[in-house]
Formats: structure tokens, sequence, C-alpha cells
């Protein structure tokens, strides 16, 4: 199908001023047939982001609280409320049905614990695609309004954390016919169980719904628009210049995700990357740019394409005499990071020695019962924690077949002095990484950059 599936990220449509742009991108291109829309981002009279708001007002004012940010329920309503009005006000719009049905909603007491908190995260992209799709329609838009509970977008009973059902697929197919010059609009984020309750997927969950409806509909391609030129080779938040790069595949951008570069929502890409659909990361404020493109294979023109960092790390080096020779010491060592919710991230190993890199942040008020179990029930020599690293990773298909990058990497860090506190490869080729002490990382990554990959 000759198509585009468009998703516009929060700050694509955080106030009028973006949503014209938005208007503007879709008549620019007769393909884009599918536009999918978040809640309003975070802008210059609302500090928190709306989909906060609807969290606190679901849980009482309690999320807010817990962030020390004091903003009660009833504030919040009236924030949703007010930034909903202005919308409609900017926009020139009649939104006085929009508005009291939003207030009935914001009202609503019936539901309870995880259905009442689904409910209320639902209504930033369902209320915020009503406005817009009445806005693309007074502007001489042949636009149609496409709800999840209509067209059957449905989800298992997870309610905060739901997963899409096989039978979407099929419901997308029968709903979304193509006549003419149609467009239609789709509100992200939120579905309908078999029992027509309002679910959610995790955060970011409308990159999800733009994937979903790409992959069903057999889409030309998926452009996600965002408030960045696409996929830089590094942050540009610590190396100004920085270049995008202009193609990555899902295996790449999977690698930089995991390490920092928090552009898409991975999973999003799933059943693009099965039905082989590529992934344009686009700019609205500047539509110009061509963007990242996100493809399943590429020629590689370089050996490395991106450096990532991730910070806030830790290592846990566990010490037992002939551990490699022991027949389900990982696998019970893992067991044990699972049972208290603690993400690992890379294992490497030797015969008497493993290691463990965690998110630092989930070993707080757990790490002296970790340490306690995992010296029980394995019956360990030595644990000794390391704390506040950074990890870099390096990533290119490319680096598969020149290994010399690595010689590189490390060559640079010992030219400038900087010591490194850990070292692994993938079993794919394609990414190394480098631990190094929190406190010189961006050097460590400012040197990596100028070495391997500025022009």
């Amino acid at each position: 199908m000759n198509i585009k599936v468009c998703k516009f990220g929060g700050s694509s449509v955080k106030d009028s001023t973006q949503i014209k742009k938005v208007l503007k991108i879709i008549k620019s291109d007769e393909k884009r047939k599918v536009i999918v829309v978040s809640a309003p981002g975070r802008d210059e009279t609302f500090n928190e982001k709306i989909t906060d708001h609807l969290l606190n007002i679901a849980s009482n004012g309690n999320h807010f609280n817990e962030q020390k940010i004091y903003i009660n329920a009833e504030k919040s309503i009236e924030v949703v409320i007010k930034k909903f009005e202005t919308l409609c006000k900017e926009l020139k719009i009649d939104g006085k049905l929009i508005i009291e049905n939003l207030i009935e909603d914001l009202n609503n007491n019936y539901l309870k614990n995880e259905k009442r908190q689904a409910f209320f995260l639902s209504r930033g992209e369902h209320y915020n695609a009503k406005v817009i799709t009445q806005f693309m329609k007074n502007s001489g838009l042949n636009i149609k309004l496409l709800l999840p509970e209509e067209f059957g977008f449905i989800l298992d009973e997870n309610f905060c954390d739901a997963k899409i059902k096989t039978i979407t697929y099929e419901n997308i197919k029968n709903k979304f016919i193509f006549e003419k010059d149609e467009i239609f609009m789709v509100p992200g984020f939120y579905g309908i169980t078999d029992k027509d309750e309002i679910a959610v997927m995790s955060r970011g969950g409308s990159d999800l719904t733009g994937g979903e409806l790409a992959y069903a509909l057999d889409a030309d391609i998926y452009e996600n628009w965002t408030d960045t030129d696409g996929v830089y080779e590094v942050d540009p938040r610590i190396i100004k210049n920085s270049n995008v790069i202009p193609r990555l595949t899902f295996k790449e951008l999977r690698l930089l995700s995991s390490k920092g570069f928090n552009v898409f929502h991975f999973n999003a890409m799933l059943n693009c990357k099965k039905g082989k659909i590529p992934i344009s990361i686009r700019n609205t404020n500047n539509p110009e740019r061509e963007g990242t493109l996100i493809l399943n294979e590429r020629v590689p023109m370089e050996d490395l394409v991106g450096i990532a960092k991730l910070d806030n790390m830790a290592a846990i080096h566990i010490q037992k005499d002939m551990l490699g020779d022991e027949i389900g010491f990982t696998a019970e060592l893992l067991k044990i990071f699972e049972e208290y919710n603690i993400h690992t991230h890379h294992y490497p190993t030797d015969k008497d020695d493993i290691s463990v890199l965690t998110d630092q942040e989930d070993l707080k008020g757990k790490i002296n019962n970790l340490r306690r179990d995992i010296e029980r029930r394995l019956d360990t020599n030595n644990i000794y924690v390391t704390y506040n690293l950074s990890v870099i990773t390096l990533v290119g298909i490319g680096l598969k077949h020149n290994t010399f990058a690595i010689v590189d990497a490390l060559s640079a860090l010992k030219e400038n002095n900087i010591s490194f506190e850990m070292f692994d490869m993938s079993p794919s080729k394609i990414s190394f990484h480098i631990g190094v002490s929190q406190n010189i990382a961006d050097i460590a990554l400012k040197t990596l950059y100028q070495v391997l990959l500025k022009d």
C-alpha cells in the first residue's frame, strides 16, 4: 500500500504553533495518510507534561508528591482543562463539547487502581487527537478521526503496560479503507481490552501505536516526527558539532538506544523490522532535513557510526574458585538479580570471576540484601562493587570486519592518560563497551569521538 504512517510526539503537538507545523508537513506529501499523535508535551506555560498531570489526577496527587513537586490533583485538573481550552482558542475551533467531555472524564470516580490509572493516562492523546482533527478539518484536510475503541486496537489486561493482541492487525486492515484524499487521525498510546476497558502501553506508547499501524497496513515508511534532526553520532549536548547519522540498521539503533540514545521506543521497531518497513526519524521544527533512516540492511560505508554513553552504572564483581566450571552458576546469579528487580546489562566472565553491570539506581535499598543472598546461595569468595561508572559503547556494522577500531580506541585512551575499568566486545562484533569512571566519562567520550568519528 502506497502510504506513509506518521507519528508526531509530544514536543511536535505541544501547542498551537507546533500543531500548525504538523499541518504543513501533512499537506506537503499526499502519501501521509495515517497520523498518530501524542498528548501535548511540556511547553513554556506548563512546566510538567500533560501525561504527568493526568497521572497525578489518577493517583490523587501522589505522583507529583513522590517527586517533591507540590501540585495536588485539583490543580492538575485545572492545568489539563486550561491546556485544552488554550489549544481550542488559539486554533480557532469550537471546543465546547470537547471541553465538556474532558471535564466529565477528569471527574470520573468509578474506576479504581490500574483501570483508573490507564483511563486517565489515555485522556491526553484522546483529546489532543480530537482537537487536532477539528483544526485540520477547518484547514481543508479531508481527515477522519479513528479512535482505538472504534477500530479495535485490542490490548491485553495488563492495563498500564499492555501488549497488543494479534486480532488488532486484522481489525486495522478492515477499518482503514483509503478513499481519494482521505487521511486518518489516531490517538497514540492506548487501546481497549476484550472487555472494552481502556488500557495503555508503556510510556512512549504512541511510538508503538504508529509502528503497529505501519506494520498492519504494510506502509512504505513509518515517519517518527520529534524535536531532533535524527540520531546523532554522539550526544550533541556533549559534542556540539556532532553529525546526524543518515542511515542505521535496526540492530545498530538497538545497541545505541540501550546505551542512552533515547530517541525512539525500540519495541515500536520490532514489527517494522519484521515487515522490512523503514523508519524515518525527522524533526518537526526542521522538516527540510532528511533525518535518520532505520533499515533492515545497509551497505557499511564506515566502520563506526555512533558512540553512546550510559551513566550511573555499577559493576558487581564476584569471585569464586572455578565458577566457570560450575553448571548453572550464572543462571542462578541472574535469577537472584531478577528476584530483586534489578536490570542487568553485561556479564563479562572468566574462570574464577564474573562481573554484572547494573543500573546504579536499582541497587538503592537492595545492595546489602542482594550481596547477602548471592553469598548464601552461591557460596562466593568475594564480592566487590564499583559505583559511579559510565559505559561508553561504540557501534557500527563495519566493526565486524575491522577490529582495528578497537585498537585505535584503546590507544587514544592510553595516549590521553584515560584509564578504564572494563572492556567487553559484543558477540555480534558490531559493538564494544568501555567502562570508565563517571567523572572522566565526558573526556573519554570526546577523545574517542575526535579519533574515531570526526572528519
